[in-house]
């Protein structure tokens, strides 16, 4: 009877060598929009574009106080209901002394047709280079559908009669909203 063999020692496995781990690259930060001017400072200047056929600037308004809101688009539901809201208080906002300017980056015929649609009593400015949301930090990164693109920000400030920023409201919801700035204005 032949001699068993002993099995042959297993080898030891050869080790692979160790995968290379990526490393990434440092991806060059893009410019954040500026945040916005700091209740207690001197409120940004402006000069734009308004549905009553003139340019105002903030200069102009000095001696009175502004509530100026940012909002995106004429005639879509969010920015319906505030500019209705705004509308519904005007002579409280007028009785307090102060003037009311909706901005948007909708051009002079867009924001005509809203005025129209909905009587609204205030001028709305037109901000089509994004000069003034710029300043104000209601010019935004936002996404949808997981798209990601620039915008406005729904914002709301309270200039006071000289010229400095009283009230911000950097994230706004349209429904009440104007009642919330009107109770704000009262109090300066």
């Amino acid at each position: 009877m032949p001699a068993k063999r002993k099995p042959a020692p297993a080898k030891p496995a050869k080790k692979k060598p160790a995968a290379k781990m990526a490393v990434a690259k440092p991806k060059p930060a893009k410019a954040a929009p500026p945040a916005g001017p700091k209740v207690g400072a001197p409120a940004p200047a402006f000069s734009l574009p308004a549905s009553n056929g003139n340019t105002i600037s903030l200069a102009s308004l000095k001696g009175r106080p502004v509530v100026l809101y940012f909002y995106p688009k004429d005639d879509t539901p969010g920015c319906t209901v505030e500019a209705c809201e705004f509308s519904a208080q005007h002579a409280s906002f007028e009785k307090a002394g102060a003037v009311v300017l909706g901005v948007s980056p909708d051009g002079l015929k867009s924001h005509d047709r809203f005025i129209q649609k909905f009587q609204l009593p205030f001028i709305l400015l037109s901000d089509e280079a994004h000069k003034a949301a710029l300043a104000y930090g209601a010019w935004a990164k936002k996404s949808m559908y997981g798209r990601q693109y620039m915008g406005i920000q729904r914002s709301t400030f309270v200039i006071d009669a000289k010229g400095r920023l009283a009230r911000a409201w950097p994230q706004v919801s349209p429904a009440g909203h104007a009642a919330e700035v009107l109770t704000a204005l009262k109090a300066l």
